[in-house]
């Protein structure tokens, strides 16, 4: 008791859940609360609101142990959520820049640091669209 577990989903094809389809699917959700121990082999777990439908007593195989650790967690102070369970992530700086070849054409990538996420985390987008849809980060470079 105390503990938390992964609880296991299974993907169905065709079914959306957890906001990804298909092969991205998660197969294991959330660190939920173990409430207490039904039975040789099934658990209560305590489950949020959203998942009021769902029966919160589960058998040992859809159940993954999680060991804590402090990198999972995340400030929610700073994290603005709005109604539908979605949060803004704006570019705070462009970390680095480099140029694609292909076949035919070179392509110009910024790497990109986004809010409430850290340096490993930054992602390369395409310099040209990064210009159109904020202009700010790159007035400040003069490039």
């Amino acid at each position: 008791m105390g503990d938390h577990v992964f609880l296991k989903v299974s993907p169905m094809k065709g079914v959306m859940r957890f906001g990804k389809k298909g092969k991205l699917a998660p197969r294991y959700v959330e660190p939920f609360e173990i409430l207490e121990r039904v039975g040789n082999l099934a658990y209560r777990l305590t489950l949020p609101v959203s998942m009021s439908g769902v029966h919160n007593v589960f058998h040992v195989s859809m159940l993954r142990k999680y060991v804590r650790d402090e990198s999972h967690e995340i400030d929610h102070g700073t994290i603005e959520v709005n109604t539908d369970v979605t949060f803004v992530v704006e570019p705070i700086r462009i970390i680095d820049r480099s140029t694609k070849k292909l076949r035919m054409k070179e392509v110009d990538l910024v790497k990109v640091q986004w809010s409430h996420h850290d340096e490993g985390n930054a992602s390369w987008e395409l310099e040209s669209d990064m210009r159109m849809k904020y202009p700010q980060l790159f007035g400040e470079l003069g490039a």
